[in-house]
């Protein structure tokens, strides 16, 4: 019986592209299907093959007019950065190097993340002992973000309380007070 469900059910898939439905009025279909037809492709194929043309001509960001020769980065050219399989990743890529690029819904999670000590590596700093943190790809805590995602999700579509988010020691443990570690330098004999 489960070898029938097995064969039935195809085994696992891995699906190389997804499925999108895009609204052509009759003209511009009429001649894509005909350049699609030139090039021997099925129409699915010629609308894939000229995204993937325009994304080279696209700027993310636009060549310098006061810098001669600095080149601007196409959408291409960023594919290498800003691609990860994982949702959460390519977020967290594109608020890091193209925050501008972002809806208004994804700056709130964006603030909400970047904002959220727990998932960035740090130290406590200066008189108060404070944790602080840089915002980049080294700092940030991957797996802990996997496992509080929804959560984050869920907080800035406003369905949860901030409360309920990741927390942290804002002020050093030891109260922020320096501890002495003189004692490691002296050549006292230690008195036991």
């Amino acid at each position: 019986m489960t070898e029938l469900k097995k064969r039935k059910g195809g085994g696992a898939k891995t699906s190389r592209s997804e499925t999108v439905t895009v609204r052509l009025e009759p003209k511009l279909r009429y001649f894509a299907e005909l350049a699609a037809r030139k090039q021997r492709r099925t129409l699915s194929s010629f609308i894939e093959w000229t995204i993937q043309e325009e994304l080279e001509k696209i700027y993310l960001e636009e060549p310098s007019s006061s810098n001669y020769g600095e080149q601007g980065t196409t959408v291409a050219a960023s594919m290498h950065r800003l691609w990860d399989v994982d949702e959460e990743v390519r977020f967290i890529k594109l608020g890091l190097y193209f925050p501008d690029l972002m809806t208004h819904e994804d700056q709130i999670l964006w603030k909400l993340i970047r904002e959220n000590g727990a998932l960035w590596r740090g130290s406590y700093y200066g008189l108060k002992q404070e944790w602080t943190w840089a915002v980049n790809e080294a700092t940030l805590d991957f797996e802990l973000l996997r496992q509080h995602w929804s959560t984050f999700l869920s907080v800035a579509r406003g369905e949860k309380d901030r409360s309920v988010l990741p927390k942290w020691e804002r002020i050093s443990p030891n109260g922020g007070q320096t501890v002495n570690l003189d004692f490691l330098n002296s050549n006292d004999d230690i008195p036991f």
